[in-house]
């Protein structure tokens, strides 16, 4: 005979959380509803399975280092006409691209949302499934320069690879300096069809060249990022600049 005050402390040695906080609610419920018992127990897998999705998702955001609000339901899609909503969407609800270790390539003026959009993209990829990280590009290009000077750099490499997806905001901005921009040649490449990469720049690939000091590895950053990518050009007016005219 199984005695039934031994069910907790089951449910505790299996780490079933959920299951061990709510089988006695549930057990009630289905008395009062007369489940039998497959339906029971499919009752209480549901909710362990659902709870723990659930803080997979709030510790996948925790790490992702993501922007605060900026998701797709706070983007003005009305005031930026030239994004396609739809594409934007197909991006964020599907992990075939980043199954794929494709890249997504958001190019516009500054103050336009590509920040916004690349962060949101990334929120409702982690509730898919997905490990995503954001960060600026000269924070992370300054951080690697450090590890390889400490002769790490394949470390950290190795750390970023974790992620399904890595955000480089504002790649733009990185020094034409080749201790900076080797190191982040370096990445695009170990991440090339293995990794996917969200970046965002205000300059086209025409202008790489104020990035990358050598043609050659601007062409060949370029090339890899370029193999499988989608490529967003937004070609609004700055939000802040209308904000500010507005005011």
């Amino acid at each position: 005979m199984h005695n039934q005050a031994t069910l907790p402390l089951l449910l505790k040695q299996l780490h079933l959380s959920s299951m061990y906080s709510q089988w006695e609610e549930v057990s009630l419920q289905a008395q009062q509803e007369k489940w039998d018992y497959a339906e029971y127990l499919t009752v209480l897998a549901n909710r362990e399975l659902t709870s723990r999705q659930q803080k997979r998702i709030e510790r996948h955001l925790k790490e992702s280092a993501l922007p605060f609000g900026k998701t797709l339901d706070t983007f003005d899609f009305e005031a930026s006409k030239s994004v396609n909503a739809a594409q934007i969407t197909a991006l964020a609800n599907t992990l075939d691209w980043v199954q794929q270790a494709s890249n997504l390539m958001i190019f516009g003026p500054s103050g336009v949302g590509k920040t916004h959009l690349a962060s949101a993209i990334g929120h409702r990829l982690i509730e898919k499934g997905a490990r995503v990280f954001f960060t600026p590009t000269t924070t992370l290009v300054q951080k690697l320069q450090q590890a390889r000077r400490d002769y790490k750099l394949t470390d950290s490499l190795n750390k970023l690879a974790r992620f399904n997806v890595l955000i480089l905001d504002d790649i733009g901005y990185v020094k034409k300096d080749e201790a900076e921009t080797s190191v982040l040649f370096e990445l695009i490449a170990q991440r090339y069809e293995s990794h996917s990469l969200i970046i965002t720049s205000n300059q086209p690939f025409k202008e790489w060249d104020q990035i990358f000091p050598d043609n050659i590895m601007a062409v060949a950053a370029i090339d890899r990022l370029v193999h499988h990518s989608t490529i967003i050009n937004i070609t609004d007016d700055s939000y802040r600049r209308k904000q500010s005219t507005q005011n």
